[in-house]
Formats: structure tokens, sequence, C-alpha cells
């Protein structure tokens, strides 16, 4: 089998064969078939969300994960492992080997652009991980969080290449957006959308089910190929906002954070030094510009940070529990020893985007829109639950990435990059309990596997010659403790925070603050100060010492543009305002308008008409009774969103703007019994972003109701909820029909939807409207 050019082609060897099979003396040649080299071992990947270096036990933090510690102690620690600082260029990164912005992922999909290091289109020049072992005999799944798939190719019309399914999995389940309920999450089996098997109220939830999930593959494969080696791929939700736990988890933790952010990274430190995980003489890094110490808020904000973060403790341990659900099913199968686990503990450092204060809902955050403790603090009984879609303050994420300055998206310091690895492999690493100190990178995590599994790095995948890998094998270090670390140069970059190692020395530039939204300006990257370390004496990026050796910073600054331009980092785009909007961004833009038939659902917000920042008009036209309820078209949910509906034999358009206030817009009148056009036309304030405008509600051509909605929702409505026909999925847009409803899907006759958006969405007439839709129907 040539290893070298995948697929293995299963070409017969020549014969001869007699006419008659009874005078064939020489056994005809059966049909060779791609085989995993003999004893190469299982693979499982584990990928958790937003968690940072200091956060996890196995690392020194308090988040207890015992099964993380006990792979450790068993294993081995890594202690210099980094990732992209972001979401999605970390999982591109870590599925092909090569830089995140190499294989067009400088950013996440929701925000990507027409330039070649930020289009979310991975080349058919980087092929997977998963092709690879799958061409190479493997049985692959993957089972939670993809975030690969560009947005606006989520859809029943694909095209299906950037999906799991055709990057080299047999098997997907999971979700395909940046985060998701963990409760109403929007799920796809394959390249279906399914809903989840149970309600929240049923006991329902996301990283219980994956691990269902995986654990039901592994066992089926084996049961069907007892000698074919798996790769499953496990990359959780969590611990992505939304902080969301079962029942009885939220208690876990309560009073053990009322020392505070600055006491826990002391606390933190010490326990790193004492696993070995950081030297003796590690200093925590300068305390992160912009963020209040503990003593400097007030008592409020302490118990609303202290609830919060309890809440992300809790999410922690409950996730590792899920892990160790896996472990256990491969322990009592036999499997564990010969399967080589990698458990990343967070694709990024641990997150700021709940901003200073944290918030009971992240959309608020990442449209740029503040949240307050006091409204926090009445709803704290809501933590944890469907009805939170929590986050918390940005103190607490600085010290889960103890001991390193700075945050998630910022590449330029080892807080946004910086993340604990734990690796298990019994038969395979003969050390236990152990700490590796080499210096790695995600993009090291393919050649090392195909190292371990015995096949090498293929030429040509599909007939396409591949690029080289930017990764190097640390399949060295599992015996070797002492051996010299193989990844020596390695750059960073994200929203223009930049940094580049080489040799132990790190230069570094932070540009952009997390929680500084996406409308707050920055300045030009020319103005940024460059720092220096020497993280071979200084590991925690403590001193500075840009003032004593300017000559090795410039060296390093011109590296760093070197490794730039051959990366396609370059131009670098700051201007995430800008990016929100398909059109000024570069990337394939949504339809200005779209008719949508009864079935028709599951949406994310690229595949549909934006209605943000702008005038639009939905018109619904069904047949309804008398008894006729239900939601004629809803996009988003609880936390941010709208809906359009009929209760009590009325029209009603609501608007929710981040769960902080949820206006209804009514119909005067009942509907009679008949056919019917509801039509909501929204004109938009003008003149900015998130602005307010006036709202009609017109049925069958006369207005019936009339409002304003003041403020509105500029860049996203939800980053994991859709749009549908028919009825209202996941979280409920409006608590007027609320959960108990179960989507409150329509009982009457729709025939279609239309949704317009811009202001030609209002020029013609209610009556010439009217004409047209029945003229159609």
């Amino acid at each position: 089998m040539d290893r070298t050019h995948l697929p293995f082609d299963g070409a017969r060897p020549s014969y001869d064969a007699a006419v008659d099979v009874r005078d064939q003396t020489e056994p005809l040649p059966t049909r060779p078939l791609a085989q995993a080299p003999a004893g190469a071992p299982n693979v499982l990947l584990v990928l958790l969300d937003d968690m940072g270096f200091g956060a996890s036990s196995a690392f020194g933090g308090p988040c207890r994960m015992p099964v993380a510690e006990q792979l450790a102690d068993d294993g081995l620690r890594y202690s210099r492992f980094h990732t992209t600082a972001l979401c999605s260029p970390t999982r591109a990164a870590l599925m092909t080997g090569r830089n995140h912005h190499s294989v067009g992922m400088g950013t996440v999909v929701e925000i990507s652009t027409g330039l070649p290091g930020y289009d979310a289109t991975r080349p058919l020049s980087a092929g997977t991980l998963a092709q690879t072992l799958s061409y190479n005999g493997y049985a692959t799944g993957a089972f939670g969080k993809w975030h690969q798939t560009p947005s606006w190719e989520q859809t029943a019309a694909g095209p299906f290449d950037r999906w799991p399914t055709r990057e080299g999995f047999d098997r997907f389940y999971g979700f395909l957006g940046g985060e998701a309920s963990q409760f109403e999450p929007t799920l796809v089996e394959g390249t279906t959308f399914v809903d989840p098997p149970r309600t929240a109220e049923e006991g329902y939830h996301l990283s219980e089910d994956l691990v269902d999930r995986a654990i039901g593959w592994v066992r089926d494969v084996r049961t069907h190929a007892p000698d074919k080696p798996w790769f499953c791929y496990l990359p959780f939700g969590a611990t992505h906002a939304p902080f969301q736990v079962p029942e009885g988890w939220a208690e876990r933790y309560r009073g053990e954070f009322a020392h505070g952010w600055d006491r826990q990274r002391e606390i933190t430190l010490e326990r790193q030094k004492a696993l070995g995980i950081v030297p003796e003489d590690a200093e925590l890094a300068p305390w992160t510009p912009g963020v209040p110490h503990w003593e400097e808020i007030s008592d409020a904000d302490r118990e609303v940070g202290e609830r919060l973060m309890e809440l992300y403790a809790a999410f922690a341990e409950h996730t590792d529990a899920q892990v160790g659900r896996l472990v256990e099913a491969l322990r009592e199968s036999g499997e564990l020893d010969n399967t080589l686990v990698l458990y990343i503990l967070g694709d990024n450092g641990a997150s700021a985007e709940g901003g200073i204060e944290g918030t009971l809902n992240e959309t608020l955050r990442l449209n740029g829109i503040g949240d307050d403790t006091a409204r926090i603090a009445t709803q704290l009984d809501t933590l944890g639950t469907p009805e939170s879609y929590a986050h918390y303050p940005v103190g607490w994420a600085v010290a889960m990435d103890t001991p390193y300055q700075w945050t998630k998206q910022v590449a330029s310091h080892y807080g946004g990059t910086r993340n604990g690895l734990v690796v298990h492999w019994p038969a395979g690493i003969d050390a236990r309990g152990e700490v590796r100190h080499q210096w790695h990178h995600v993009v090291d995590v393919l050649p090392t596997l195909l190292e371990a599994a015995g096949v090498p790095v293929p030429e040509t995948v599909d007939g396409v010659e591949q690029q080289p890998l930017d990764g190097v094998s640390f399949r060295y270090s599992f015996n070797d403790a002492g051996a010299p670390e193989r990844h020596v140069t390695q750059y960073f970059e994200m929203f223009g925070n930049r940094g580049i190692y080489h040799h132990g020395w790190t230069a570094v530039a932070k540009h952009k603050t997390p929680w500084e939204t996406a409308r707050t300006g920055t300045p030009s990257l020319a103005e940024d100060r460059w720092e220096l370390y020497d993280t071979r004496t200084d590991w925690t990026q403590a001193r500075d010492l840009a003032g004593e050796d300017p000559q090795r910073l410039a060296d390093l600054q011109e590296l760093f543009l070197a490794e730039a331009r051959r990366n396609h980092v370059l131009p670098m785009d700051d201007q995430l305002a800008r990016r929100f909007d398909a059109k000024t961004a570069g990337r394939p833009a949504p339809p200005r308008a779209i008719r949508l038939l009864p079935g028709a659902g599951r949406l994310r917000e690229d595949a549909v008409p934006s209605l943000k920042n702008t005038s639009f008009a939905i018109r619904a036209t069904f047949t309804s009774d008398a008894e006729t309820v239900g939601v004629l078209v809803a996009q988003g949910g609880g936390f941010g969103g709208w809906s359009l509906y009929v209760k009590d034999g009325r029209p009603t358009y609501a608007y929710n703007f981040g769960a902080v206030t949820v206006t209804h817009v009514r119909s005067s009148a009942p509907l009679t019994p008949g056919d019917h056009v509801v039509e909501v036309l929204f004109a938009y304030d003008g003149g900015g972003l998130g602005l307010g405008g006036e709202v009609r509600l017109v049925v069958d051509g006369e207005k019936v109701g009339e409002g304003r909605v003041e403020r509105t929702l500029p860049f996203f409505f939800s980053m994991d909820q859709t749009l549908d026909v028919g009825l209202d999925r996941g979280t409920p847009v409006t608590d007027d029909y609320g959960r108990a409803a179960r989507g409150f899907a329509f009982t009457g006759r729709l025939r279609e939807v239309l949704i317009e958006a811009g202001d030609d969405a209002l020029q013609p007439t209610d009556e010439q409207l009217l004409k047209a839709a029945l003229v159609t129907h």
C-alpha cells in the first residue's frame, strides 16, 4: 500500500485467468484494502473550549477535573503547548497541521473576509488529519463543535465540501457554529439538521449527549470491525459560554471564590510550581491593564463575580466527568491501553468576552452592548439553567490564564495561546506522571498522531499535491524528557495582536483588547508598542527587555513579517464592525430577499436576509380559523431575536433585545377565518448601528397595529439559534408563548413567508402587496 498518495487505489496486481474456473490452478488475487499498520493505536482527541492554562486542577487551577488529573498522572503533562488564541483558527490548524492563515482561517468563520488568509475556505492542498487516517484504514468519527464550515454554506443546498463528513469523518454528530446552548442546541447528524433527543425538562444536556454518541460509535465500530483502529474527535461546546449545567451542579463551588481573582492567581501559581509545570522562580506576569483588582470593585460586583465563577468551575467539572465516562468505557472494553489520548484543555486562553462585569447573556456583549451587575444580581437563581446565557467577568478570565497575562483573542501573549495538554498512551509511553517542557503548537498534533499511527504525511490527497506541514511531531518527547525541542519558530496573530517565538525568545505586540466592543476604535498597527521576553529564563513573559536589547527585538519583528507574508497573514485586519457585515467584509453576502415555504428552517444568519441596521418587510401568507395559533416565522431565540406569531387570534410581532427588553406589537383585532396576508413593516431610524425603528403590523392591506422598537441588535441575533418557519425552535423568542409551547408550531395552513431587507421593502403600497400575494397563491 502506497500511503504517500491517498486514497489507496486498491488495484489488483496483474494475473492470468483460465477460461474455465475449473482449470484455474493459481489463486486469483483479491482486491487489496486500505488497512492501518499492524498495532496502530486508536486515537481519542478531546478538545475543550475557552479554558485557560490555569483553570483545570490538572494544571494547578481551581476547577476540579479528576479525569484530566488521572490521565496526566498515568501519562504526561505538556507545560508549553500553544493554540492560536481563537476557536476556528485553532481547529483548522489542529485538523490540517498547517498554520491557520495558510488554510484560510485567520479568524472565526462568522467574520471571515475575501482575503486569502481569512476566507474560511480550506484549500484542497491542506488535507486533514481525518482524511489521512481514514484513507489509511481508520474508522473516523467526530462528536461536538466543528466551527470550520463557512456559515453561508450551512444550508440544505450546501455545498458540503467543508462539512465534517467531506473532510474525512465517517460520522459526525454535533453543531457547526461557534457556540451552542447546552439544553437546546442546533444539531447536525451527518449533513442533516436534527432535534435533540430530549428536552431540557427531560434531562437533556449537550455534553452528555456527545459522549453517549461517541461511546455508541466506538462500540459499533468494534462490533463490526474487531481489529480496525478508530479516530474519535470529541470537541466539546463546553466550557464556552453559555455556562449551563444539569440540575444540582451549580452549587458545587458555593463560597470557594470569595477570595477573588487576585488571590486566585497566587494560589494557582503555587499549585503549578508544586506540579512542576512552571519553574520555582516563575513570577506572576503583570496584571492585565484595564481590569480592576478584586478590592477595587463593589460588594455587589463581587457577589455576582463569585457566582459566575462558581458556575464556570461547575461547568468545567461536569465536562471532565463526561470525558471520564468515555475513558471508563474504553477501560472496561480493554481498549484504553492502546488508545492514544490527547486531552487539550482549551482551544485558546480563557475568554474575556463576558466584559468587565460579566453577563447574563453573552449575546449582548458580542453585539457590543454592556450588562450591569444590578440586573444580573436580580436573576442569580437562573444561572446555569436554560434561562441564562451567562459568562464570567474579565477578572476571572485573567485568573484562569495564570501565570500569564491577557486572555483569548490576544495572540501576542501566552494568556491567549498557552493551554494545558495531557497525553495518555500506556502501550506507547513508558513514563508516568511526568512533565514535558518542550515548546509545541497545535499544528504539531497532526504529525504526532500520524507518526504514532505509523503512517507518513501524504504527498497527494484526492489527486491534489499537498502543501508542506507547518507542524513538527512531538512523538520524540514521549519517552525522553530531556530531548531538545524541535518546534523552534512560530508566529501568532489575531485581530492585530501579534507575536513571534524563536529559539526561546518572544517579541509581542498587543493591539486589540477583547472586551472592547466591535464598535470601539483601535489605533493603527504602527502605534503598537512591541515587548521582548527571554522565556528561557522568564517563563511567564513578566520582564520586558525591549529597552535593553533593541537589535534582537528588531530582528524578531522582521522575522514576524517574513512569517506573516509566507502564511497570508497580511494585511492584518482589526476592523470587527466592518467584518460583521458580509458585504463590507467581502464574503458571500446573504440574499436581499427570500421566499420560504413551510418546513424551511435551521437557517443561519448568513443564509437569509440580514434584518439588522436596516428597514425590512416580513410577509406571511396563510389560512386560519378561529382556533389557529402558532409561530409563522421566528429568528434567533430567547437571548436575541424576533418572532411573528398568532395567539388568541391576534397576529403579533415580538422583538427580543438581548433578553433585556421584549417589544410586542399586536393586532387590534382578531383574525377572521379564511385566507390572510400578515406583514411586519419595519422602518429603521438610520444613521448608525443598533438604532431603533417604527413597526407597522398589517393584515390584508389594513394597518392593525403599530409600535416602536427603541434599540436593535447590530451584529447578530444568535451564534446558535436559527431562523425557522412554522415554529420557534430552541429557546423561545418571547415568554408570550414560552417553552411550554414546545416551539409553538403553527396550527393553520401556512403557504409561504417572504422576507425582504432594505428601504425598498417598504416602497410598494399595501394594496399592491396584497394583490401580488393573492395572485401568487
